[in-house]
């Protein structure tokens, strides 16, 4: 009598080669051996560049363009899959091995109706008939939480939220029934009050059907609240394998002990010693007053059709960091392109060392734009792939310093330095260099212009925590070395209170709250800054299933809503609202006795009493 092996997942030896453009083969992953229990969630984690993709596609028998699977063994049930033939290998796809991608909107066809493209596997693979498939979509969409799971699958993917996308992909996923489900970075791209939803959804599905999973990721706090195990990458190697409590509060490796503190966010606002100011220096480097701006026609007032920000004001100081943080859509970007020029002011005015500056961008002077710098998300599309790296750092220097030749190369070179990049990086393109890298290449662009202010956009949400940790570490050491005054947008509380001397929250276009750092670390805040502040993943396990009850308490009911243009926009949303106040009466500013100022009706006392969630210190693992 046969009995089923424990273990689901087998690997052993794997060894994944890789080359490009005639060049001898390099190896990105080598020796590589692991085992997944079933019913295990086994998480693989590592920076970029670590080889965990490559090990999770490996379960597929699919090595990316360039690549292939040069050694090892690599067994999922009873299928030996390096010796699959191709019809076989597509068999196994998708049918007993699913793969839940990290853009869910990437993975989907915009012409096609949800529960289409959903059923799609079970129907290739024969695995049920067409109304069986489509019976069992709409229990999964329940079990994941969707809203109306009856009706969701007639919508187009651009009708859903990113979140309810991310969870459609795994329903598309789970319809077969597969063994192992590879979930690879699956919550990266989305807000922490979505990564909760999504991550609770996957966590209960996955129990429920007692399915095997590896999840691969970088963020080890939400590795934390999925995975029984965790096997820690560097380099295309195993430095660590061990239990998720064994390598969350014991971790042996040196490499597994840099991750641990690279999600510790300590702060890096340490300023040189005191001195005397001048009355020059006293003054704001940039105030935002009564600023509106946003997109489309403009009606006969001046504003525009979608009104993005609305009333939001903003006070930045010489050598000093003010962070903006909020949920996509919350207009922490379109602030950052009416300050840079890029979205003309609708109304209200900006002011640069007390002087009012243009509202559209082809009135400003070039000393404005030297001045005012913007550093984008997205480094990739942000850097030109055509040009060195010398190229794109000699251009600022020519246009606001005049500066070429031999004087260029050596500033080029200085800038390097200065973002601690090695000279030899000048003749790349910036296809040859990594995620980190770039950004820093992207840095010191903007610092070729010596400006007083850059707008750092979401400038670590694309990298590895141990990357975006040295990129607020080098930020913070060129904020001492040069005294220049950052803006620094982030969906991310823990990287916020980590750089900043003064945060402004945003939502839906309104600044709900804004207060010193130390203000934003223990309550009273207001209900929205208290549910992003809440959804900031611990680095325990156990958070997730505490943070689900806290994030998602039942809101008091409340009658319909005055036809007032100037109610809470949180008011859909809010634990806190009172009817026949909230959905009545415009909020207030309320000024705090912590110096925060926040726009709500609730008192001090109120907001201090209703807020029984143990706070995240500064300081503290998020």
């Amino acid at each position: 009598m046969n009995s089923t092996p424990a273990n689901l997942v087998e690997v052993r030896g794997l060894r994944v080669v890789g080359s490009s453009e005639g060049r001898p083969e390099t190896t990105i992953v080598n020796d590589i051996d692991f085992t997944v229990a079933r019913g295990e969630v086994l998480a693989l984690i590592g920076e970029s560049g670590s080889g965990k993709t490559t090990i999770a596609l490996s379960l597929m028998g699919h090595a990316r363009t360039g690549c292939r699977i040069a050694g090892g063994s690599i067994r999922v049930g009873e299928c030996d899959v390096r010796a699959l033939s191709p019809d076989a290998l597509a068999s196994l796809r998708g049918r007993k091995v699913a793969y839940i991608a990290q853009s869910a909107a990437a993975a989907f066809n915009p012409a096609r109706t949800i529960l289409d493209q959903v059923i799609e596997s079970a129907l290739i693979h024969r695995t049920m008939s067409k109304a069986a498939a489509q019976a069992k979509a709409v229990e999964l969409f329940r079990a994941l939480a969707l809203p109306e799971p009856e009706l969701i699958g007639k919508r187009y993917p651009h009708q859903v939220s990113g979140g309810q996308l991310q969870r459609l992909l795994a329903a598309m996923a789970l319809i077969t029934d597969p063994e192992l489900v590879i979930l690879d970075e699956p919550t990266t791209a989305l807000d922490v009050t979505t990564q909760i939803d999504v991550l609770q959804a996957f966590k209960r599905v996955v129990k429920e059907l007692g399915t095997t999973a590896v999840y691969v990721s970088h963020d080890l706090a939400v590795v934390a609240q999925m995975a029984d195990r965790i096997v820690v990458l560097s380099d295309g190697a195993i430095r660590e394998v061990g239990s998720t409590a064994q390598i969350l509060h014991a971790p042996a490796h040196a490499y597994t002990q840099s991750l641990i503190a690279a999600v510790m966010p300590t702060p890096r606002g340490a300023r040189p010693e005191t001195r005397a100011v001048t009355s020059a220096e006293a003054r704001p480097l940039l105030e935002v007053k009564r600023l509106v701006a946003g997109y489309g026609k403009v009606d006969a007032k001046g504003f525009p059709a979608a009104r993005i920000l609305d009333d939001v004001d903003l006070v930045i100081h010489r050598g000093k960091t003010v962070g903006v943080i909020g949920e996509s859509g919350s207009g922490k970007t379109t602030l950052a392109k009416v300050i840079a020029g890029l979205v003309p002011v609708a109304s209200g005015s900006l002011l640069l060392d007390g002087e009012p500056m243009p509202k559209r961008l082809n009135r400003r002077t070039k000393e404005q734009f030297r001045r005012i710098q913007i550093v984008f998300q997205n480094a990739d599309t942000a850097l030109n792939p055509v040009h060195t790296v010398e190229r794109i750092l000699s251009r600022p220097l020519a246009f606001y310093h005049g500066m070429k030749g031999e004087r260029a190369r050596q500033r080029v070179a200085e800038l390097l330095d200065l973002v601690r990049l090695p000279a030899a990086l000048a003749t790349r393109r910036s296809g040859e260099l990594s995620g980190g890298q770039k950004q820093r290449i992207n840095l010191a662009r903007a610092l070729a212009a010596e400006p007083d202010l850059i707008l750092c956009d979401e400038v670590t949400s694309a990298l590895d925590t141990v990357v975006g940790a040295a990129i607020l570490d080098l930020l913070a050491d060129l904020q001492r070395k040069l005294g220049v005054s950052y803006l620094f947008i982030t969906h991310d509380i823990g990287k916020m209170r980590a750089i900043s001397d003064d945060i402004v929250v945003l939502y839906s276009g309104h600044r709900v709250e804004a207060g010193d750092r130390a203000a934003l670390c223990a309550p009273p805040f207001h209900p929205y800054a208290d549910l992003l502040i809440s959804s900031a993943p611990e680095l325990r396990t156990g958070w997730l299933d505490e943070a689900s009850i806290r994030c998602h308490s039942e809101l008091p009911p409340i009658g319909p809503r005055a036809e007032h243009s100037e109610l809470c926009t949180f008011l859909g949303r809010c634990p806190l609202r009172v009817d026949g106040l909230c959905n009545t009466t415009a909020p207030a500013r309320r000024q705090l006795s912590n110096g925060a100022e926040v726009l709500c009706h609730r008192t001090e006392v109120d907001l201090t009493s209703l807020q029984q969630i143990p706070a995240l210190r500064e300081g503290t693992v998020v």
